[in-house]
């Protein structure tokens, strides 16, 4: 009768093997960590950019749509200006801006008072559902941008000298609070992406 020999795998071929597949393993792990490490810094990326581009639009869209129209104070005894930058005022920039929708047929108008002010680090939009508000009037807060290092503006006048307020000093009486500039240039400024400028034409 013969007898055939028992065929199989010698110890050092499975330590061979478990030796390759522990190295491919670690070289599967390792590509798929670096690939979930990339899509995460991508998310990240685009989220920041999306941001970035909703405070630009907005701020193009307000600046671009100012209206001369002033606006009474909280106290309804006097008129603060179309557009206001003032060190006295809680806020970067105030600004009437026109074009506001109204999808849902509400009763009210197309004039929309807004404002800006960082706040730690985070660039915040408010708006008031009236024009002329009372204390009684809670703007509503939208925060636009995070990591925000500074928001600064400067304006066109009519005489092609750019100033940094508005209205610009010297200027009085009743037009003064009408008035707008020919452009409005703002400077953003980011901790992670630096300055980042646009000069805006203000519509006739």
């Amino acid at each position: 009768m013969t007898r055939y020999a028992a065929k199989g795998f010698t110890l050092i071929e499975v330590i061979v093997a478990l030796a390759v597949f522990g190295v491919m393993s670690m070289l599967a792990y390792s590509a798929l960590g670096s690939t979930l490490s990339n899509v995460d810094y991508l998310t990240e990326r685009m989220d920041r950019l999306q941001s970035l581009q909703r405070a630009v639009r907005y701020l193009s869209t307000d600046l671009m749509q100012t209206a001369p129209r002033p606006v009474r104070n909280e106290l309804g005894d006097g008129f603060v200006p179309a557009l206001q930058t003032s060190l006295s005022s809680d806020f970067l920039l105030e600004v009437t801006r026109g074009g506001w929708t109204n999808p849902a047929g509400l009763p009210r108008g197309t004039l929309q008072r807004v404002a800006y002010r960082l706040e730690d680090d985070e660039l915040v939009r408010y708006h008031w559902n009236v024009l002329d508000r009372t204390y009684a009037n809670e703007p509503i807060a939208t925060v636009l941008l995070n990591d925000v290092e500074s928001l600064y503006f400067r304006f066109l006048q009519d005489n092609d000298e750019w100033t940094n307020s508005w209205p610009p000093h010297g200027q009085a009486g009743g037009d003064s609070i009408r008035s707008r500039p020919r452009a409005v240039e703002f400077v953003l400024t980011l901790i992670d992406e630096g300055e980042i400028y646009r000069i805006i034409e203000v519509a006739p």
